[in-house]
Order: structure tokens, then C-alpha cells, then sequence
């Protein structure tokens, strides 16, 4: 059975739309849909232009998932695409432009959209920096705590910024560029904030990548300021059970 759904300009239909995607909480593909349907205006201003890694439970979230970068074969002429270059070749990516979009990765169980931090028209130049705060538990207040630490860093360095729930236990801090910066110089700088910040709070937060060596401290992950690297999108649904949440922005919203 297919549910034909009204999206923007476009009918997009969803292939078994009684699927149970979340087992615990009842939650159908047809409802993962119509959520991504209705969050769209907010949402496709983060995603547009930027090239997409989906993260896809065909089977619910109950079963193992998978991540897919190269956009579906079968996926219709009208959505937008990105050739970039890989080591050893390349790969074509989604780009999220219309709702129409939104509700066909719904179609394909794609739970969670994560995105690049560069546009597909400027790949190894990012416009958008993330400091992921990453706690040893689910201690919230450490999280926040964390992140007002670093908000006081960026104030002194005259860097606006805005923190990012994820849909998971941390947050992440995003810090808008310019894009006259490459990945690397972008990298090599969130990485000497957080090695400041660590130093400040030397008993509260680390910059060790090992688990064993952060001894109960808050990581500051710094990892994704690469090229191809990918964070989860605002307002995406995360693959948990009861209730799952969406990361969202104060600024963004």
C-alpha cells in the first residue's frame, strides 16, 4: 500500500506508510513523514545546499541501521544532487532543497538527515564551526555548564555562537564563518579554543580523544571540522525510543 502525500509543489508517495519505525512508541513511517512535512519551513533553510549523509532503519530502530551517503539510483530527476570528490573517486549526495525532498527520505526510513558544515558549491570551505560537548553521563548540568564556559571564550574572542541540542545527552556550539577559511585552519582553531578552555578547567573538561583518559571530565570534540565530516540537522528526529527528540536552536527557530 502507498499514502500519496501533498509536499510543497510535488506528491510524493510513501511506500507502506502503516510501518512501525519506532516499535516502543507506535510511531509509523507515514507519521515520520507528516512530522518532516511540517517542520519543513523551518528546517530546509539549515539544509539547503548542504550535502546530506542519511542515517536509514528500514526495519525500525529496533534493527541494526545503516549510513548512506550516495544518494538512492532510484530517486526522481527533480532532487537535487552533489557530485564531490572522495579519496579514490567520488560521491553524490542528496541535497535537501524542498519538502518534497524531506518526505521522500522519510519514505526511505531515513530517521536522521546529518549535514555537512560547508555548501556543496564551496565543499572544503566551511560556514559553520561545531564544538561538540560531549559528557561522560547524563548529567545535564555539566553540559550546560560546559557550554557557558565556552560561550564566555567566544565572547572574548568576538565569535557570535549559538548552542544546538542534539536529540542525544550533549550539545553542540556552532559558530558561524565566513568561508574565506579552509577546514584545516578551521579545525587547527576550534582545536586550540577547546585545548584553552580544557586548560581553564582542568578538572571539568579534556580534549582527550581516549575515553579512559578523560576520567570522568567532559569531552570537547572538535572531530568534525573536516572535510565530509557531518552533523545531525536541526529539527531531525533521532533513532530513540519514547518520544524521540529533535535537536534544536535558539537561533534557528
Amino acid at each position: 500500500m502507498k499514502e500519496r502525500t501533498r509536499a510543497g509543489r510535488r506528491v510524493v508517495e510513501v511506500g507502506r506508510p502503516e510501518k512501525v519505525l519506532f516499535p516502543e512508541d507506535g510511531i509509523t513511517k507515514a507519521d515520520l513523514a507528516a512530522y518532516y512535512r511540517t517542520v519543513a519551513r523551518r528546517m530546509l533553510p539549515q539544509l539547503r545546499g548542504r550535502p546530506l549523509m542519511l542515517e536509514r532503519y528500514p526495519d525500525g530502530i529496533g534493527e541494526p541501521g545503516f549510513q548512506q551517503k550516495e544518494i538512492p539510483r532510484h530517486f526522481p530527476d527533480w532532487v537535487h544532487r552533489a557530485e564531490l570528490p572522495k579519496e579514490g573517486g567520488t560521491v553524490t549526495h542528496v541535497l535537501c532543497e524542498e519538502t518534497a525532498t524531506l518526505v521522500l527520505l522519510a519514505d526511505q526510513a531515513c530517521v536522521t538527515p546529518h549535514r555537512w558544515l560547508s555548501r556543496a558549491d564551496r565543499p572544503d570551505h566551511p560556514d559553520r564551526l561545531v564544538f561538540d560537548l560531549d559528557p561522560p553521563d547524563d548529567d545535564f548540568r555539566r553540559v550546560r555548564e560546559a557550554a557557558e564556559r565556552l560561550r564566555e571564550l567566544l565572547d572574548e574572542l568576538e565569535l557570535p555562537s549559538l548552542p544546538m541540542t542534539t536529540g542525544s545527552r550533549g550539545l553542540h556550539v556552532l559558530v558561524p564563518l565566513d568561508r574565506r577559511a579552509p577546514f584545516d585552519e578551521v579545525r587547527a582553531f576550534a582545536a586550540g579554543a577547546a585545548a584553552v578552555l580544557a586548560d581553564r578547567h582542568p578538572d571539568r573538561l579534556t580534549t582527550e580523544v581516549r575515553k579512559k583518559a578523560r576520567h570522568g571530565r567532559l569531552y570537547l570534540d572538535v572531530q568534525r571540522n573536516a572535510y565530509a565530516q557531518t552533523a545531525v540537522a536541526p529539527y531531525a528526529v533521532r533513532a530513540r525510543p519514547a518520544r524521540p527528540s529533535r535537536p534544536r536552536s535558539p537561533g534557528t527557530t
